[in-house]
């Protein structure tokens, strides 16, 4: 099997002639956390949609474990293993931390939907919603409602929803944004735990956390590949400095 889990090959998206991505080659190394960044408009986001077909591309290749996804529906690519969690916080509010988490379990047996299903059926995926819940240290929480929980406890509670459908790679969107310090250092220490034995391709602005915690940095801009490698290359490219020049460029070096 190769070290690739993921791989792009000349990637593009255009919209009306204007390309959001623009031939993007892109090896995720399996087992990595592999960060995603760049300045506003630089085509993370559309690249995400790529990887999870919300969005077709325009031209390129998607492969995933060397099978060429490129043309697979976004349900295909989930049953394949690639999970994506989102922006803004995907649970469902008014079920329970437990119930949520058990949802997710129930998704990855294909029994999601079998809300007339007795309570009883449900009743063997309650230890594994516990243990995930204890895995991202919500274990306490697990009656509560979700719309009650502050809002870092609720990304790691889709953190754990997101580890229910035993994702071989977890596609996190912003995982920490609107969060304050607290919170950001909380979830930048749960991605890292939950990565053991598994890959993490993330979309993340806060540089403090990229520097801590990614293996690989890809940075974008205007759509296409500006620079790649660990922090400490990224970081001190001249290029990469220019494209984050003025408030982001200050979070460059601050994260050194």
């Amino acid at each position: 099997m190769s070290d690739i889990i993921l791989e792009t090959r000349k990637l593009t998206k255009e919209f009306k002639g204007f390309a959001a991505v623009s031939d993007v080659d892109l090896s995720v190394v399996r087992g990595s956390i592999h960060a995603l960044i760049g300045p506003n408009g630089a085509g993370k986001t559309t690249c995400f949609n790529l990887l999870t077909k919300f969005l077709e591309p325009t031209s390129g290749t998607i492969l995933f474990n060397g099978q060429d996804i490129t043309r697979e529906r976004p349900a295909q690519i989930a049953r394949r293993g690639i999970i994506r969690s989102f922006q803004i916080s995907a649970v469902f509010p008014h079920l329970s931390v437990l119930e949520n988490v058990r949802l997710g379990l129930q998704r990855s047996l294909g029994t999601a939907y079998h809300f007339w299903k007795s309570e009883k059926t449900l009743r063997p995926l309650e230890a594994r919603a516990r243990e995930l819940l204890a895995q991202v240290g919500l274990e306490d929480a697990a009656d509560e409602q979700t719309v009650n929980l502050p809002y870092g406890r609720k990304r790691a509670l889709e953190i754990a929803t997101t580890l229910a459908m035993e994702p071989e790679l977890m596609l996190l969107d912003e995982p920490t944004q609107g969060m304050g310090h607290e919170d950001v250092h909380r979830v930048a220490e749960l991605i890292k735990s939950v990565s053991v034995g598994r890959t993490i391709l993330m979309v993340e602005h806060n540089m403090n956390v990229v520097s801590d915690i990614a293996d690989t940095i890809t940075v974008l801009q205007r759509g296409a590949v500006l620079a790649e490698g660990p922090y400490d290359k990224v970081s001190s490219d001249p290029r990469v400095m220019e494209a984050y020049m003025g408030t982001t460029d200050a979070q460059l070096e601050g994260a050194h």
